[in-house]
């Protein structure tokens, strides 16, 4: 495998705080909140004890051509949305279809087309579903239809590896670079999973916020009062290439993509480590693929679910890297503003890491009361200053299994 520089060359995601990618980042910078009251009427029809997730701000089936977005799941209309807009702005890279390749990623899949064909079946009987039903709800959805829409055909390949997913999809894409199967790819992850079945499923294993009179103020990642996380939805989608195939086309670039870590906890299928121990390595692992060291790192985005147990258990984790000179390193949980889009927030947190460098700023941590003394990052409601010089970042995901993956990005 060679050491080749990879490089980020175009950008999109279609989030909770905007229908593209300039729209989020500019939203997230202002301390918007993605998070709303749901305006369903299965809301009340079930009883549901959460009436509020952060659901995209632009429907994906509103942007996308209508015979298009009939043959998707919401989830793939998602990636669809995002990666067009990235490749758009890489500028539409000119590269042979055997040398494009696709490492996306989504933590559950179909899961709209999955429980509509159920409920078809049972309703009206067998030969009323749909026969596009499994080419719709299958995980590799997503990757199969970036696949065709570009002339990908060097590989797509799909990660589920529930809230780590996208982050991973990105550590293979560094790693399938730099190993010559191909010269770009498009990478990132997508989730649309908002419905009464989640909701009802997270809620009973007490893992959502329950602030149904408040939903914007409701995801409180390193606050004291924090009680859950909040369900979101969307995608977003990164252009990698080698740093020689950008340069020779003239591309502009808007970060290095230098290191990479993916670990597992074997600890609980939901919980995770108290300890640290995975994340920690996965951090390190990032750390030795990128050269640096943790005294190089000037920005954190954190995985910070606003979990009364995982915000905590990433401090530690961290610690265990930094020392302690974590307390005195910029740190974002962007999740604050966006909720957690499960399999595609890695990507999206990819994303606003990137843009972080590029504007040397960190994102401001909405909805802080009384921060936890348990989780006492250098985090702010406003926006903080990176300062000048080299930049490098580390954006973290985790997620249920027991998956860890950690992305580092540096300034160019």
């Amino acid at each position: 495998m060679s050491n080749s520089r990879i490089v980020v060359t175009g950008i999109g995601a279609s989030s909770p705080l905007g229908g593209t990618a300039p729209e989020s980042w500019s939203a997230l910078l202002d301390g918007e909140s993605g998070a709303r009251t749901l305006e369903y009427d299965w809301v009340e029809k079930y009883g549901l004890p959460v009436s509020f997730a952060a659901e995209a701000k632009v429907r994906p089936d509103t942007v996308l051509e209508r015979p298009v977005a009939k043959r998707l799941d919401p989830s793939s209309q998602f990636a669809l949305v995002a990666a067009i807009e990235a490749w758009n702005d890489a500028g539409g890279p000119d590269v042979e279809p055997e040398r494009l390749g696709v490492d996306f990623a989504t933590g559950i899949g179909g899961l709209h087309t999955l429980l509509d064909g159920w409920d078809i079946l049972r309703e009206k009987g067998p030969r009323r579903v749909l026969p596009m039903t499994v080419p719709m709800l299958m995980p590799n959805a997503a990757a199969g239809n970036l696949s065709l829409h570009f002339n990908a055909r060097a590989y797509a390949r799909t990660v589920a590896s529930a809230c780590a997913s996208s982050t991973e999809s990105i550590v293979n894409a560094i790693e399938h670079l730099r190993s010559g199967l191909a010269d770009v790819v498009i990478a990132g992850g997508t989730e649309s999973v908002i419905h009464p079945v989640t909701i009802a499923a997270f809620s009973s294993m007490q893992a959502l916020s329950r602030r149904n009179d408040s939903p914007e103020t409701a995801s409180r990642p390193g606050s004291i009062d924090r009680d859950g996380f909040v369900m979101g939805e969307g995608a977003a989608v990164l252009i990698l290439e080698t740093e020689e195939h950008a340069k020779a086309r003239g591309a502009k670039i808007y970060a290095a993509v230098v290191g990479g870590g993916v670990t597992a906890d074997s600890y609980h299928i939901t919980a995770n480590d108290p300890e640290g121990t995975g994340a920690a390595r996965a951090v390190r692992m990032a750390l030795e693929m990128a050269d640096a060291s943790p005294e190089d790192v000037t920005h954190i985005n954190a995985h910070a679910t606003s979990t009364p147990v995982g915000d905590p258990n990433e401090y530690v984790a961290l610690k265990t890297v930094f020392g302690s000179r974590i307390d005195d390193i910029p740190v974002s949980a962007t999740k604050a503003s966006t909720g957690h889009l499960l399999g595609g927030t890695g990507a999206l947190e990819a994303i606003f890491t990137i843009l972080a460098l590029r504007d040397r700023v960190a994102p401001p941590t909405i909805n802080i009361t009384t921060q936890d003394p348990e989780v006492p990052f250098r985090i702010s409601g406003e926006t903080q200053a990176l300062g000048d010089g080299q930049q490098l970042a580390i954006s973290n995901s985790f997620g249920f299994g027991g998956h860890n993956a950690v992305a580092a990005f540096a300034s160019v």
